[in-house]
């Protein structure tokens, strides 16, 4: 017996980790000491040095089941976006700068030319981003994973100055919700939209969709809101809290940054709805409030800030909406 007859084929990882060295390597920055290759990378952390008080902040996340459908149409090129894009925005809800991005590939199978073309999109997602992809883990699981399945997920770690931890405790009733727009579903729902879109041509251009595909509005990858965030830091503005609308939607995401005693109140028709989930909401017959509960439905980040100071945020973000706005209560209402 060898490992190969036993499903796993570690040359096959091999080459396809070797061809993908080169792009990896672009994202090092002068700080990366170890990378890829080592057992643990190594990153100079002379970007703490001068800070008063640096927090660091981790998140790990996936894409979860939206690999199922890079798979079955062959377009993997987003996927590191997904991740990576995902990631930054978990961590700068707390008012977090990325330090580092680390990953993890799974399947019973790793084709030599899909991981190589999903290490390609994380590194170019890096390297946009400006932080090294510092490692990560690449393994095949037969027995595990299913045929055709990916696991896709990561690890980012960032800092922040303990007094600049941005923690929703200055939110008050009366702030304004302003949010910034989702390049469709992101990284989540997609167990829904791909139940209700079972046995649909994904390739056939479609009116309702400005003569995209599925594919193509589904597999959009997910924004990254780093720059506009940095933006607003530039130019002096406070936001009181930050949101990423991920899984959950608006229902689940808005209270996680709301002080005790404070809800909040989403106003339907202040945002564009990317078309995709007007097609889910009437091809699965699913009620709005359960599209809201499990989709961002167009409202990919949400800035809380104050009256005064919603013009400067429009000024700076034109792509802003007020969508809402923070009430005494709790939970969120969508009116």
């Amino acid at each position: 017996m060898n490992y190969r007859e036993a499903g796993v084929d570690i040359g096959r990882k091999a080459n396809a980790l070797q061809a993908a060295a080169a792009k990896i390597g672009e994202t090092y920055t002068p700080e990366v000491l170890k990378g890829m290759g080592a057992f643990g990378g190594m990153l100079l952390a002379s970007r703490l040095k001068g800070m008063r008080e640096p927090v660091l902040v981790a998140s790990t996340d996936g894409v979860g089941t939206k690999t199922l459908l890079a798979v079955q149409t062959g377009r993997y090129e987003g996927l590191g976006f997904d991740l990576v894009h995902h990631s930054v925005n978990d961590i700068l809800v707390q008012g977090a700068r990325p330090l580092f991005f680390m990953d993890y590939i799974a399947s019973a199978r790793l084709e030599e030319t899909l991981l190589g073309a999903v290490l390609a999109s994380l590194a170019e997602a890096c390297k946009a981003v400006g932080i090294p992809l510092l490692g990560g883990e690449t393994a095949e699981m037969p027995g595990v994973y299913r045929e055709g399945a990916l696991e896709l997920a990561g690890t980012i770690v960032g800092v922040v100055e303990r007094d600049e931890v941005v923690d929703g405790k200055k939110v008050r009733p009366g702030d304004v919700l302003l949010a910034l727009p989702s390049s469709g579903l992101h990284t989540n729902g997609y167990s829904l939209a791909r139940r209700v879109f079972e046995g649909w041509n994904l390739e056939e251009p479609r009116e309702e969709l400005a003569g995209r595909s599925l594919a193509e509005a589904l597999l959009e990858p997910h924004r990254c809101y780093l720059r506009e965030v940095e933006r607003l830091w530039g130019a002096g503005v406070e936001v009181k809290a930050m949101v990423h609308i991920t899984g959950g939607g608006v229902y689940e995401n808005l209270p996680r940054v709301l002080p005790l005693g404070l809800g909040a109140e989403v106003w339907r028709g202040s945002f564009p709805v990317p078309p995709i989930f007007g097609l889910i909401q009437r091809a699965g017959q699913v009620e709005e409030q359960e599209m809201y509960r499990v989709f961002n439905m167009g409202l990919g980040y949400i800035l809380v800030v104050s009256p005064d100071r919603v013009g400067e945020v429009q000024a700076l973000l034109p792509q802003s909406h007020p969508v809402g706005r923070i009430i005494e209560g709790s939970g969120v209402q969508v009116v």
